[in-house]
């Protein structure tokens, strides 16, 4: 289905993810240089904690993203970081190449 011509107004749909390919680096706390470089300067270390600034964070920027050790750094289909919790990217993505 191209167009997402379906009436989801009135009741629940059920719905699948589409197919796409992302880019992540898991953060282990020692790797603070590597994610930087990857996530082009929108991850950063602030009062000891890896903040991201995503696109909920507005004009403003004054949303405060933090990711903990062991969270997974995603490069979105738009360009845009984001974090996502281990065991839900183990639920949701699989390795299709190592390194990029």
């Amino acid at each position: 289905m191209l167009n997402q011509e379906v009436d989801d107004t009135k009741e629940p749909k059920v719905f699948r993810k589409k197919l796409v390919e992302i880019c992540a680096m898991k953060w282990t706390g020692k790797n603070i240089k590597e994610i930087e470089a990857f996530s082009k300067g929108n991850a950063f270390i602030e009062d000891n904690e890896l903040v991201i600034k995503t696109l909920e964070d507005g004009k403003t920027g004054k949303a405060k993203h933090v990711a903990s050790v062991g969270d997974y750094i995603i490069e979105g289909v738009q360009g845009e970081f984001y974090f996502c919790k281990p065991d839900i990217f183990d639920q949701t993505y699989e390795v299709v190449v190592e390194g990029k």
